[in-house]
């Protein structure tokens, strides 16, 4: 089978992107440091959360409501990402304008809002399934009656 020009395109793209990081990383005056974070990121990755991604998958599973589910799941998981470097760094960010809220209780604010959500959303779901349509007969009478 052939290999299309735009995976072509990809694959060497990858490759300039690969070099390029190899460069930074040569001009960094400490690499040994960088390659201690990238070896503590993917044992963290391998050891903590692709194993709980996967039981939380498998859990999701048999939940009704999947989409809902993951989809909560997945905004839950973006939130916690992109928050969580700023509230584990260590010491006084060196911008002032950094961190100038409480960036713990709003995390955990706006994960109850996605859950919330995500409940009301379920609830909806399911009161319209159950919910008798009108002209539909469930009260008894002809469709078309009354």
């Amino acid at each position: 089978m052939p290999v299309s020009l735009a995976r072509r395109a990809l694959g060497v793209l990858g490759l300039v992107l690969i070099g390029v990081g190899g460069w930074h990383l040569a001009a960094e005056p400490d690499p040994y440091g960088v390659l201690l974070w990238l070896g503590g990121a993917l044992v963290l990755h391998d050891a903590l959360i692709a194993p709980l991604v996967l039981a939380v998958g498998v859990l999701v599973a048999a939940v009704p409501a999947r989409p809902v589910v993951r989809g909560a799941l997945v905004t839950a998981g973006a939130l916690v990402l992109v928050t969580l470097p700023l509230l584990l760094r260590p010491g006084a960010p060196p911008n002032p304008s950094a961190l100038p809220l409480p960036y713990a209780r709003n995390l955990v604010l706006v994960l109850a809002a996605v859950a919330v959500a995500a409940a009301v959303l379920v609830l909806l779901a399911r009161w319209r399934r159950v919910r008798p349509r009108r002209g539909s007969g469930a009260t008894g009478g002809a469709p078309g009656e009354g």
